[in-house]
């Protein structure tokens, strides 16, 4: 299912045995667009101390209850590594994490999230060892290349002919929690009209500059199907979508591939 990522603050973390908290923001790779983590607010019961919580732990995100349900305990996530959730957080302190809970690298796959192309069902492992399993790879990439939901919102999106709107939020999908589509406002300042751009659109991000580029003209991306955050973004919507840039509808390779004898 495709929703405004706007939904996400706030819902509630709903684990085994009570709630953990409500989430802030989350953050992503900006390789592959997917969500690695949710930061949470813990309020009174961690005393304010903020947590990470992976998608490989949901077991399902509950839209009409306002909650993503996961598979821990409150006593796990109150004994996981102690991670600064403000950026950077090191591909050290990711080890720890997933190791902790004994969840598989995502960078040490084929597929987004590692052994599969979803997470969930990669394994409800038994937490609490400090060590990731023995079939991990022993030497990780040299940086991780995490951004946050909130640092990039508000980014100038860059056309081949100029400068045009800004990053004005996600449309994210919670099967593989990666963001499908970047939410552009076409004007600056005042309100106007909002599109969707892909992130397998995008050419470079200047992370300095604040910038988004796209190898897309102003008048294109002015004059595609207007996105509503009130109206639920069906296959309909999406094919008038790609068919108006005259790009490759994503679903069709991705359903190839989990239906392949890798991703059960």
């Amino acid at each position: 299912m495709l929703t405004n990522a706007s939904f996400l603050k706030g819902l509630v973390i709903h684990a085994i045995d009570g709630e953990i908290g409500t989430v802030d923001q989350f953050l992503f790779d900006d390789v592959t667009f997917a969500i690695r983590y949710f930061t949470v607010e813990t309020g009174g019961w961690l005393s304010g101390r903020q947590v990470l919580i992976s998608p490989f732990s949901i077991i399902r995100a509950d839209w009409q209850a306002n909650r993503l349900d996961v598979a821990l305990t409150k006593t796990q996530v109150e004994n996981s590594p102690d991670i600064d959730t403000h950026l950077p957080v090191s591909r050290q302190h990711e080890e720890a994490f997933l190791g902790y809970y004994g969840y598989p690298y995502y960078w040490g796959g084929p597929y987004l999230w590692g052994p599969a192309f979803y997470p969930v069902g990669v394994g409800l492992p038994t937490p609490g060892t400090l060590s990731p399993p023995a079939s991990q790879p022993t030497a990780a990439p040299p940086d991780s290349h995490l951004r946050s939901s909130g640092e990039v919102t508000g980014y100038t999106i860059e056309a081949t002919d100029g400068e045009f709107g800004h990053v004005d939020g996600f449309v994210v999908d919670d099967q593989d929690w990666a963001i499908r589509y970047i939410e552009v406002a076409t004007r600056n300042w005042l309100p106007g009209k909002k599109v969707l751009l892909s992130p397998e659109w995008i050419g470079q991000v200047s992370w300095f500059d604040r910038k988004v580029s796209v190898a897309l003209q102003k008048g294109a991306i002015e004059s595609a199907p207007e996105y509503l955050m009130s109206r639920p973004i069906t296959r309909e919507y999406e094919s008038k979508l790609y068919l108006h840039y005259g790009r490759p509808q994503y679903w069709n390779h991705e359903e190839q591939k989990s239906c392949s004898p890798q991703n059960p």
